[in-house]
């Protein structure tokens, strides 16, 4: 025998008390107690357990709220195995027999036994309850509360069986209108970075009635914010709400908002209004709308939160599918790659833009790959680097005998292309009289052979890229303006590579593999000190910087392991990475660089040119050293701007 009692709520819950075989346990509030309970509602000698040759004995010493066994008030009572006893807020279980110590609290044990004849089967459908005809057939036709619990219980059973968000919103308010006299109603949901609403839906009573509607921010985000309601019975004659001059201005008569809650967070509002000085919200419309919003808020952030899992999932699947040879995992590659994969399947000419070596060619052949052109010809054009005098031949083709040379017809890439693809790199390079018959090509998607007048059909998707600001060009007259709007359908930037630095190490990672056997070598590991100079370095011609910078150092490389001293001059003339110590070489050289460049300034008191002409540099490669340096800020001091 080992009796004992086990709270099980209150404030000792979990605690076992081993009971005396013989004597007494004294229970209540006060400290001298054998069994002490910090409980208000406890009286200070409230009961006591008396044992005596076995047997237990309960009884309440006239306690203010009474000592209850099994539920039942008690003066004197014979305890028995697994009674429980309620004293104030606690309960505790008397036993008195061993239980089984590996029975957990919560565990289910199944029982395989048939069920009785006399079992009684309920379908959902048909639960008296889920039904709020019937409830309202059973109460007084004039009771406006049987009313709202009706529409309660049908809204509960709605909001939670549909899934997607824009039907729900709109299923919700128009249940919210059949119980508030409300003419316009909106569900405003929070989300967007930059404070604004991020999903907002709004309709009229009236289904026909397709005005946009105008709900006062002012009161949406007092709201949201302070997660009260808001109730304005009569807008115009209170004159609390003068200073909203949406509400005045739309002739608002009286305005309801309640939050939007889910664990304590207000995830957005439920806004309502009338222009009608007759129907008015009242307090027990607040309360309604109060309570739909709780039943609501969780089905409204479980419909969006489904809603965004979809979108992530197909941005993800569109990323898994998309075909490219571009290296990259950060923010900026993934927004790159989701555009990319958007664009592919349509014919739409594509503008792609950034800095020399950031990879607009790779993204181009992106394109054609994943677009329904991908076994046609893909024919890349680089304007830039074909002579002004050869450009139109080379893109247009020519007859026999066009001019001095032409021994025999020729196609053009653009007649090449025809069903597939034309990349044109540098299209910023372009001279102004191949941009005016480029512009005709695009219009007409036809061309004309140098020395021919008759037209050829040719059928081609046109990409083109560009390091230069177009917009800029468009202004000073240097680009077409025309032109520009044809090519400028779907824009897509490519990001410099000092904007995505992690992914550097991936970067560098591939072209030591790429390279090394041409290297005649195996490839390396980049050393932490490799890699953090890498890391620190802007690298103004990007990854094709980046790659030559790699196949340089697997070269001079004699190391297990790609060191700092492998990398570029230019790497390494940047300051020193926070927490690498510089080698004492590569720090004095930095030094004298330092030293040499603001002595030639000095001594040229600040002229740049006359700088380098006395060190024997060119004034580009100064200014870039300056930079590397990180001499810019001494410059300035000193009154010298860089």
């Amino acid at each position: 025998m080992n009796p004992r009692i086990v709270a099980v709520a209150g404030p000792l819950k979990d605690s076992t008390f081993a009971l005396p075989e013989s004597g007494r346990l004294s229970i209540g509030r006060d400290s001298g107690n054998i069994l002490p309970i910090a409980d208000p509602s406890v009286s200070r000698q409230h009961c006591v357990i008396d044992a005596e040759a076995g047997q237990f004995t309960i009884r309440d010493l006239d306690s203010r709220n009474g000592t209850l066994v099994n539920n039942n008030p008690v003066h004197d009572h014979v305890l028995s195995h697994n009674d429980q006893i309620g004293i104030g807020d606690s309960l505790f279980v008397f036993l008195s027999e061993e239980t089984d110590a590996n029975i957990l609290p919560g565990q289910v044990e199944f029982d395989d036994a048939s069920l009785a004849r006399s079992t009684v089967r309920l379908r959902p459908a048909d639960v008296v309850y889920l039904q709020p005809d019937k409830i309202l057939s059973e109460l007084p036709t004039t009771s406006r509360l049987a009313r709202n619990l009706s529409a309660l219980l049908k809204i509960s059973r709605v909001v939670h069986s549909i899934r997607d968000l824009q039907a729900l919103q709109a299923e919700l308010l128009s249940l919210t209108f059949e119980v508030a006299p409300a003419e316009r109603g909106a569900i405003l949901l929070n989300g967007s970075p930059t404070g604004e609403f991020a999903s907002v839906y709004a309709r009229h009573r009236l289904a026909g009635d397709a005005r946009p509607v105008r709900v006062s921010r002012t009161i949406a985000r007092q709201v949201v914010e302070q997660g009260v309601s808001i109730l304005g019975s009569d807008v115009v004659g209170s004159g609390e709400f003068n200073a909203v001059e949406s509400l005045i201005t739309s002739q608002v008569r009286s305005l309801l908002c309640v939050p939007l809650t889910v664990f304590d967070k207000v995830i957005g509002c439920i806004y309502l209004d009338s222009l009608n000085p007759v129907a008015r919200f009242d307090e027990e419309h607040l309360q309604l709308v109060t309570a739909i919003a709780g039943i609501s808020a969780v089905a409204l952030e479980n419909a969006r939160q489904l809603e965004w899992l979809q979108e992530e999932n197909e941005r993800l699947t569109a990323e898994i599918n998309l075909e490219h040879s571009m290296i990259g995992d950060s923010t900026k590659m993934k927004e790159v790659y989701r555009n990319l994969s958007r664009v592919a399947p349509a014919e739409s000419t594509v503008l792609i833009s950034g800095e020399s070596g950031t990879g607009k060619e790779l993204a181009a052949r992106a394109i054609h790959r994943n677009s329904n052109r991908a076994g046609k010809p893909f024919v890349a054009i680089n304007c830039a680097a074909i002579a002004e005098t050869l450009l139109e031949s080379e893109l247009f083709g020519h007859e026999k005998g066009a001019f001095t040379g032409a021994i025999a017809q020729k196609k053009g890439k653009l007649e090449i292309a025809n069903g597939g693809v034309v990349f044109l790199d540098e299209i910023g390079e372009l001279a102004p009289a191949m941009q005016s018959k480029l512009l005709r090509v695009i219009q007409e998607r036809e061309l004309e052979r140098v020395g021919s007048t008759r037209p050829i059909p040719v059928d081609i998707r046109l990409i083109a890229a560009t390091n230069k600001n177009l917009a800029e060009a468009v202004k000073t007259g240097e680009f077409r303006q025309d032109l520009y709007y044809r090519l400028n359908v779907v824009a897509i930037t490519m990001p410099a590579l000092r904007e995505r630095k992690e992914d550097i190490p991936l970067l560098a990672n591939y072209f030591i593999t790429k390279h090394a056997p041409r290297c005649a070598v195996k490839p390396k590991p980049l050393s932490p000190e490799a890699r953090a100079c890498l890391m620190n370095y802007d690298w103004p011609g990007n990854v094709r910087e980046l790659e030559n910078a790699m196949e340089r150092a697997l070269v001079m490389s004699s190391a297990d392991k790609i060191l700092p001293e492998d990398l570029p001059e230019a790497v390494l003339e940047r300051a020193t990475p926070v927490g690498m110590e510089a080698a004492r070489y590569h720090a004095a050289l930095k030094d004298v660089k330092r030293q040499l460049i603001l002595t030639a300034l000095s001594e040229t008191h600040g002229n740049f040119t006359e700088a380098a002409k006395s060190l024997g540099l060119h004034p580009n490669y100064l200014h870039r050293l300056i930079r590397n340096l990180d001499l810019r800020a001494e410059l300035k001091a000193g009154g010298r701007k860089a």
